[in-house]
């Protein structure tokens, strides 16, 4: 796992840069969320690759929990991802009110990942 802080105007993001999954549960979200070598940021880019594949089916409630940790912890994120051809009708609806918030995101780039996490609070 590799982390690259993106730094703009005194901001940081940390961007997770892996192969392997990263997040399977609550607690490898707090795990990342400590990592040192987050080196202060309190906003993450992840890759949808990087987080258990049951995280996207609402009924394992895996994402309520490691979404709720970031809440918690105040640790904004952005999960980059393909989510064009969501065929879950709940997940198309959390996915869309996730992102008229200011805490989740889901986004199809790194760029507008960056741009959302740097306006965001």
């Amino acid at each position: 796992m590799e982390i690259i802080i993106h730094e703009e105007g005194g901001k940081k993001i940390a961007e997770v840069a892996s192969d392997a999954i990263i997040i399977n549960n609550e607690q490898d979200a707090l795990d990342l969320m400590v990592d040192p070598a987050l080196a202060g940021a309190r906003k993450i880019i992840i890759y949808q690759k990087n987080i258990v594949p049951g995280f996207f089916d609402l009924n394992t409630r895996i994402a309520g929990e490691v979404l709720q940790k970031f809440v918690n912890y105040r640790v904004k994120l952005a999960i980059v991802g393909d989510f064009k051809n969501v065929e879950s009708d709940s997940l198309k609806a959390f996915i869309y009110e996730s992102n008229k918030g200011n805490q989740v995101f889901f986004l199809d780039d790194l760029k507008t990942a960056k741009t959302k996490l740097f306006a965001a609070g």
